[in-house]
């Protein structure tokens, strides 16, 4: 997508240059962006683990959302435990500098026993149907794992949430927030582009047509004078 940006500006760049720039500042940006969220995201914690398979060896993708989905934190390890739950409440409670007044998760005993030493005080609902918040919140992971064919190694697992999550959660609108009226024209707006860039394309593969044609006339022309 950067490099169709870029292009349709007349720069070009390889696939290699956008991804040695998101290695260079996309930490930058992400760490800038969780500063400015400290004490702003939501009281109502959905946390999440799930499975992700790396050189045939398991580690756990740890995450916490609030209520309107935005990512708090997300953490990798090779354990699913009690001790790997209490790193991440304890990630959780530096990043966001108060506890929350809710959390939610699903039936893992692990989070019960770190919540009692790390947020006693801390409302806890476990249920596996209330979670889907946070389960949701993995799917734009799965579909880099799918693109990238897996990831290399845990580091660079870790490396890319961190960066992507963060950066994700500007890009991020509450429903609620948004109006009938306002959404409505959002979706009008977006259709109306899309249909102009198919037609573009369309007109372009014409042309493109149309060129080939007319260079291979040519050529016909030319070899039988």
């Amino acid at each position: 997508m950067v490099e169709d940006l870029l292009a349709a500006r007349g720069i070009i760049v390889s696939h290699q240059t956008v991804r040695l720039w998101v290695e260079k500042f996309g930490r930058h940006f992400a760490n800038d962006i969780r500063r400015r969220s400290v004490c702003k995201l939501g009281d109502k914690w959905y946390l999440d683990e799930v499975v992700i398979t790396i050189a045939g060896k398991k580690h756990w993708l740890w995450r916490a959302v609030d209520q309107d989905g935005f990512v708090l934190d997300v953490l990798v390890q090779s354990r699913r435990n009690i001790k790997a739950a209490k790193r991440l409440m304890r990630k959780l409670m530096k990043g966001q500098g108060h506890p929350p007044r809710v959390i939610i998760t699903d039936k893992l005993r692990s989070y019960g026993a770190a919540k009692r030493d790390i947020m006693p005080g801390v409302e806890h609902r476990s249920h596996k149907g209330l979670n889907n918040r946070a389960e949701n919140s993995h799917q734009p992971t799965r579909r880099r794992e799918r693109i990238m064919k897996g990831f290399k190694s845990a580091r660079h697992l870790q490396r890319f949430v961190s960066i992507h999550d963060p950066v994700a959660n500007l890009f991020h609108i509450p429903r609620h927030e948004i109006s009938s009226d306002h959404h409505r024209e959002l979706r009008i707006e977006a259709t109306a582009h899309h249909d102009l860039d198919k037609a573009l394309d369309v007109s372009g593969c014409a042309e493109h047509a149309k060129g080939d044609t007319y260079a291979v006339s040519l050529g016909r022309n030319a070899d039988a004078m």
